[in-house]
């Protein structure tokens, strides 16, 4: 801007934001609940960016909310705006140097307990200069309300709109216990074996599709076992605890066993190679790495994605699994882009 210029006259800045929300969404209630706002709220809002700019947005028809032409010419240049205005807030927001040094993981507890965890101590000898915060946390972070967060490691289905996804490792689960209880009299020898033994179960929460024991059974073609006996916890690391302690066979994601059945402290009584038949039962879900594309341009959060996948693949090998399966580390450019 030239020295005499006088800067543009802009609309209020949370219309703007209520109109790109809702031009995504396609929804009021859908940008209000992004926005921490009621659907009324952002109707006011989306009025008054209209007044002021003497231009209809929306048509409002029954039960669909549809972009006028003028919208749709507008919301991608209003997106790509707002996205550069959070990477700029994010510079400032890493020039500090604390920040700079400073890399905040939101992660789900089991996968934090059972691989990250173990693990954090290699990340911090190749990048002594990096510090990792852990949030250990069931809960879904919000990057755009909690924006101290870097990254995250989710378990679900995929697609989070807004991030960057990466698949780190599948969330099939398999049946574990400890070697007393593996090789007690009788020993666990097919899946009808299982009458004989306690099931500890995970209670998964509402919504959750993970198969319970119930599914695994008739998955196995076992109908005579009560899936529904046996002790409940509602996260899968005290699960496993009771699996450890002799008090049962739990259900848990192969790759957060992987150290304790390599370590004999579990085993999985049911693989292929040891009973001739199926163990794994799929779930649909995978454990994923998740970062705004603004965070990844960030070399501390690119490090620590590239670690993790370096992490995982080294993982799969050291077990005799193919590394292939580990997707490979975006470029730099990639990053970027």
């Amino acid at each position: 801007m030239k020295g005499s210029e006088m800067p543009r006259a802009l609309p209020p800045l949370n219309g703007l934001r209520a109109f790109e929300a809702a031009g995504r969404h396609l929804s009021f209630s859908k940008a209000a609940q992004e926005l921490n706002v009621t659907p009324a709220a952002i109707s006011h809002q989306i009025k008054g960016l209209e007044e002021h700019l003497q231009v209809q947005l929306f048509r409002r028809e029954p039960r669909t909310l549809l972009l006028t032409d003028a919208g749709q010419r507008a919301l991608p240049e209003i997106r790509a705006a707002f996205e550069h205005l959070a990477e700029a807030v994010e510079g400032l927001r890493d020039a500090s140097e604390a920040n700079q040094h400073l890399l905040t993981v939101s992660a789900v507890p089991s996968l934090s307990s059972k691989w990250l965890v173990p693990r954090l101590d290699r990340f911090r000898r190749q990048h002594p200069e990096i510090d990792v915060r852990l949030d250990a946390t069931g809960t879904v972070v919000d990057f755009s309300r909690d924006q101290d967060i870097d990254l995250g490691l989710r378990y679900g289905t995929g697609g989070y709109p807004g991030l960057e996804a990466i698949r780190l490792a599948s969330g099939d689960v398999i049946p574990v216990c400890s070697p007393a209880v593996a090789y007690a009299d009788p020993p666990l020898k097919q899946p009808a074996d299982l009458a004989n033994r306690t099931l500890i179960h995970t209670s998964w929460g509402s919504g959750a599709t993970d198969p319970d024991w119930g599914e695994w059974l008739r998955s196995a073609g076992v109908s005579n076992i009560d899936s529904r006996r046996g002790p409940r916890f509602n996260h899968t690391e005290y699960a496993v605890q009771a699996a450890l302690q002799d008090q049962g066979v739990a259900l848990a994601a192969r790759v957060l066993m992987e150290d304790d059945l390599a370590a004999g402290r579990l085993v999985a009584p049911f693989d292929a190679h040891e009973a001739g038949a199926g163990n794994t039962a799929g779930t649909g879900f995978s454990y994923w790495i998740v970062a705004p594309k603004a965070k990844l341009k960030l070399r501390r959060v690119r490090a620590f994605r590239d670690w993790l996948l370096d992490e995982m693949a080294a993982t799969r090998e050291e077990r005799g699994q193919d590394p292939a399966d580990v997707p490979a580390k975006p470029s730099d450019s990639e990053a970027l882009s």
